[in-house]
């Protein structure tokens, strides 16, 4: 096996355990939503990791980002940071977390879209294909439970499938370079200055009574989907490639099914069971096609 083959499997079964990490985020935030304000939910998780992204950069002695490093965190922060974490939150006050798994399958298409158009990427037509077939079939399953019809939350869903593909894109890529637990931390940190007097207007103006199934709920968000699930992605977005270790994702809507069943109590059909197969297949196929990088 060469260096690169075994460089690529290495970020593959690291952006797995990342997936394997951010499927439970939906079960997670709806349990928390169910009784805390959404948008509290989504920046107070962020501040949360921010307070432990600024430990662990002072414990490791990392340098500063340079000013172009700066601003490419800044869109990371803005995808990832805000953006997916508000719209979901926002979604899983609506819709259950199974029907949000299914939205957010398209994800991996995204991702490796924002590769292909950001950094010069070129998946092969097979690739495409993969992709185009495994969105194709979360998305029919999403319109499927819907009765043919999508629910007002989906278009929240997209926005957040299209903030987390440009965060993944360009953290990604930043990744090669910094490391993606300097990644995920520099960007918490600066999104600090502006979402810790919001999380604190948030807490006073809408309260934070909640029961401890809620906060245990917000704290897996704020500790795991937030900071720890970003080490292993970015990481293996890095070694793997965008537009490739993406394709993992089309795992996590399945995996995020089970969660929601063993979690929140949602059902777990057959036909969901069906889905997820036919959808590994699909990753299989795409994970042999090529892809120029």
């Amino acid at each position: 096996m060469s260096a690169s083959m075994t460089q690529e499997t290495r970020g593959m079964w690291l952006g797995a355990i990342g997936v394997a990490i951010f499927s439970l985020t939906l079960p997670f935030t709806r349990m928390a939503v169910a009784e805390l304000n959404p948008v509290l939910v989504a920046l107070g998780r962020a501040v949360v990791a921010g307070v432990g992204s600024a430990v662990l950069l002072w414990w490791i002695g990392a340098p500063r980002p340079t000013a172009r490093q700066w601003k490419t965190l800044s869109i990371i922060a803005l995808g990832v940071v805000v953006g997916f974490p508000v719209f979901s939150s926002i979604a899983m006050r609506y819709v259950p977390a199974s029907h949000g798994a299914i939205v957010l399958g398209i994800l991996p298409l995204a991702t490796a879209l924002f590769g292909a158009l950001r950094f010069g990427e070129r998946p092969s037509a097979g690739f495409w294909v993969a992709a185009v077939i495994g969105s194709a079939l979360v998305v029919a399953f999403a319109l499927s439970q819907g009765q043919g019809a999508l629910h007002p939350a989906d278009f929240a869903l997209f926005a957040a499938v299209i903030a987390a593909a440009m965060g993944y894109a360009e953290g990604g890529r930043l990744s090669q370079t910094m490391g993606g637990l300097q990644v995920i931390s520099w960007a918490l940190i600066l999104s600090m200055p502006i979402l810790l007097p919001l999380t604190m207007w948030l807490g006073w103006h809408y309260g934070v009574a909640a029961s401890p199934r809620a906060w245990a709920g917000f704290a897996y968000v704020s500790v795991f989907s937030m900071f720890i699930g970003f080490f292993f992605w970015y990481k293996g977005l890095a070694l793997g490639g965008i537009a490739r270790v993406g394709q993992v994702q089309l795992l996590q809507p399945f995996l995020t099914l089970v969660g929601a069943a063993l979690i929140v109590g949602e059902t777990l059909e057959l036909r969901n069971i069906l889905f997820a197969v036919a959808v590994i297949a699909v990753v299989a196929f795409g994970r042999r096609m090529g892809i120029k990088r």
